[in-house]
């Protein structure tokens, strides 16, 4: 074959190449992983159970009183609790094994949170949630029970609240 007869080869090849890739990409974000199904334990003694979070849009956050950023954030989680409470949104804000439960108490209590204060002593949540470190470290978790999306550090809250009102609404 001459040269000229082969200069579709390499088109081709980048075509397929091209395809492959977009499609490795879509099946990553179709298939979203089921967020681990395990029971909290509240500050108040209360159990948080998976069945208790069924059919429910649920944001799970990941915080500590000494992360500077999750006590600065937390004014905005009151704020979306709040204005997606009545649509069918839980909330779960876990406290990291190191933070001292009576820091948590103490905080949870002079901030008044409205949502579900959960502490995970014994770090099993966090490994749970593969292996959460950084703090705040959220995740949203659809009504089919899947994790719709994780963010390290602060939300990009508009972003975050457009996602919340496509779930509760979908």
């Amino acid at each position: 074959m001459s040269t000229s007869s082969r200069a579709w080869v390499k088109p081709v090849i980048a075509a397929v190449a091209i395809a492959a890739i977009g499609f490795g990409a879509y099946a990553t974000v179709s298939k979203r992983e089921v967020a681990p199904q395990l029971t909290f334990l509240s500050i108040k003694g209360d159990k948080i159970t998976p069945e208790s979070l069924k059919g429910k849009v649920v944001m799970v956050n990941f915080w500590a009183t000494s992360c500077t950023t999750c006590v600065a954030e937390m004014p905005k989680m009151v704020d979306t609790y709040n204005k997606f409470k009545g649509q069918g949104m839980e909330f779960v804000a876990v406290a990291m094994n190191y933070d001292p439960p009576n820091y948590v108490l103490n905080y949870a209590e002079t901030r008044q949170l409205p949502f579900k204060v959960a502490l995970d002593t014994d770090g099993s949540a966090a490994k749970a949630y593969g292996n959460v470190a950084m703090t705040p470290t959220t995740f949203v978790i659809g009504k089919d029970g899947k994790i719709l999306k994780r963010y390290l550090g602060e939300p990009d809250f508009a972003a975050l609240h457009k996602l919340l009102a496509e779930s509760l609404n979908g």
